[in-house]
């Protein structure tokens, strides 16, 4: 009997737990590994439909499971980042980095982090770690370096990369920036001699050295390299443009026009430099007039110049030393190259003829830029001044009383006009219109006043 019992209650108990456990959820026995991946599975699901709060608050629950997990946090680094709440991305990026610092994109979330915030020293931790994995990172060094002010440092840096791996546009850049502060060109020119001696056949390590010792006066050591550069590298533009300047002090005078020539004539010359190699030549010749046929034929090497007309410059030049005769012969180059049509060289040309009493050639220019240019004042009374000295009264008062009408809020040519118009009427007989105009240029000069 007993044994009877106890039979039927084990088979009672037995019954009672199994549906004991099948009742149970499935949840509830679930292991703590499978609790970890669905957690984040689902964080990776809320982040791919940008629900990032939702995303944090699954990877909060992985971190419960698994508080020293790198990838955890650098997938709260990301979501923080989108919802652009830098600090916790930051501080998150970087935990995982500590947990696992040769996990190279751990680096990469605090280096975006600080370069997004544009916290550029807080970003040279990161690119710094970042360069043991991929030296490709120095770039972004250079960048930071500048950004940072750190200009020494980033000088060094430029060098290095130009040797190892080539130039490029963005750090030439830098490179000007920082070279047009004057303490930072010793080290560079430290740099290119030492590049001059390793690679003897590399021309752009000479010019730069050349361009340096020249922007600081030294013309003696520009020359030193000329002549290396012309060892080195035989017809060498670039070396003609030191060989010029020696030839110039030294008084060889056809070898620094034989110089200037080829330099000029070379496309590898950049404007700036024939500019200034021009300009030596200029003030040459003025104490040299035998060379210049040489200083307008040079002129010809600028006919294609977008932003200077050469000639007009050098005209210029002689009109302000009053050199009338050389003034006007530029004009006329000048205006020949342009077609006639430069406003500005005419004036000029009008007021250097009037200088030299050429008042016939005075009268035909200026009829005929009345009719170019109907509307400026200017060509009117050139017209009229000169028609007045060839006592043309009638004719100068015409033009003047035509042109009056475009002046405008020009005093000075104003009071010219009502001068001119006086004289023309004097010469008319009209003595009280001569008084109105002598009085009312009179009085437009008190005005100004």
């Amino acid at each position: 009997m007993k044994k009877t019992v106890s039979i039927l209650l084990f088979w009672v108990l037995l019954c009672n737990s199994v549906v004991s456990l099948a009742q149970t959820e499935p949840e509830s026995i679930v292991t703590e590994p499978d609790k970890f991946e669905d957690y984040f599975y689902e964080s990776l699901k809320q982040k791919g439909i940008e629900n990032h709060d939702k995303a944090i608050t699954e990877l909060e629950q992985c971190l419960k499971l698994k508080p020293n997990d790198a990838t955890v946090f650098s997938e709260m680094g990301k979501n923080y980042l989108a919802l652009k709440n830098y600090e916790q991305a930051y501080a998150s990026f970087e935990k995982a980095a500590q947990i696992d610092p040769k996990n190279k994109w751990f680096w990469t979330g605090m280096y975006e982090t600080s370069y997004e915030t544009k916290n550029y020293n807080q970003a040279l931790v990161s690119v710094n770690k970042l360069i043991e994995f991929d030296p490709a990172y120095k770039e972004d060094l250079t960048e930071i370096y500048m950004n940072t002010q750190q200009f020494d440092k980033a000088l060094v840096l430029i060098n290095e990369l130009n040797e190892t791996i080539g130039k490029t546009d963005r750090r030439e850049a830098y490179k000007t920036q920082i070279l047009s502060q004057g303490k930072f060109q010793n080290n560079e020119i430290g740099n290119l001699i030492v590049q001059i001696d390793k690679n003897p056949k590399e021309e752009s390590n000479y010019i730069n050295l050349i361009r340096l010792y020249l922007d600081n006066g030294d013309a003696k050591k520009a020359f030193e390299i000329t002549k290396k550069l012309d060892a080195a590298i035989p017809n060498s533009a670039w070396a003609q443009v030191g060989m010029f300047k020696y030839y110039l002090d030294n008084k060889e005078n056809q070898k620094a026009v034989n110089s200037m020539n080829v330099a000029l004539a070379s496309p590898e010359i950049d404007s700036s430099v024939k500019h200034r190699i021009m300009n030596e030549f200029l003030i040459f010749v003025t104490k040299n007039q035998q060379y210049e046929p040489d200083l307008e034929k040079a002129i010809a090497y600028f006919d294609k110049d977008p932003n200077i007309n050469v000639a007009k410059e050098i005209g210029k030049y002689f009109h302000n030393k009053q050199l009338w005769d050389k003034a006007i012969r530029y004009y006329e180059l000048s205006l020949k190259n342009s077609d006639g049509q430069n406003v500005e060289t005419n004036l000029l040309l009008l007021q250097a003829y009037v200088e030299t009493k050429q008042f016939e050639l005075v009268a035909k220019k200026a009829a005929e830029l009345v009719e170019t240019f109907p509307s400026q004042p200017q060509f009117y009374y050139y017209s009229g001044l000169a028609n007045n000295q060839l006592q043309q009264f009638k004719k100068a008062k015409e033009m003047l009383e035509m042109g009056l009408d475009y002046v405008i809020d020009d005093v000075p040519l104003e009071v010219n006009f009502n001068l001119q118009l006086g004289e023309a009427y004097n010469g008319l007989g009209d003595f009280k219109k001569k008084e109105q105009y002598f009085s009312k240029a009179n009085q437009l000069l008190k005005n100004k006043k």
